[in-house]
């Protein structure tokens, strides 16, 4: 898994996104697999899709044989939490801009 910063967001929070795959095929192999995005929060009040997140995340990156094939055919982008600043400032459905 890596994790790294997308963006930063109007309020000055990172936005985050996490790779997780197999790193240990060769280049032109991992460039040739299919992407899959999952993403949560957009509405700050979906405060049950952090727990799903949470679950398939950990799902992921472990040793189930199901998720080690996943990670072997997929490469996973994840966005945890995109309205970061919404979810900071205690909205329910809007971010800092309204």
């Amino acid at each position: 898994m890596r994790r790294e910063k997308l963006c930063t967001t109007l309020g000055g929070n990172n936005l985050e996104i996490l790779t997780i795959t197999d790193n240990k095929a060769n280049r032109l192999e991992i460039k040739n697999r299919k992407g899959i995005v999952l993403m949560a929060r957009i509405h700050p009040g979906e405060s049950n899709s952090s727990f799903i997140m949470h679950g398939a995340i950990n799902f992921l990156i472990s040793d189930s044989p199901d998720a080690v094939l996943l990670r072997k055919k997929f490469i996973f982008k994840i966005i945890p939490m995109i309205n970061v600043d919404g979810v900071i400032a205690g909205n329910y459905r809007c971010s800092l801009s309204g």
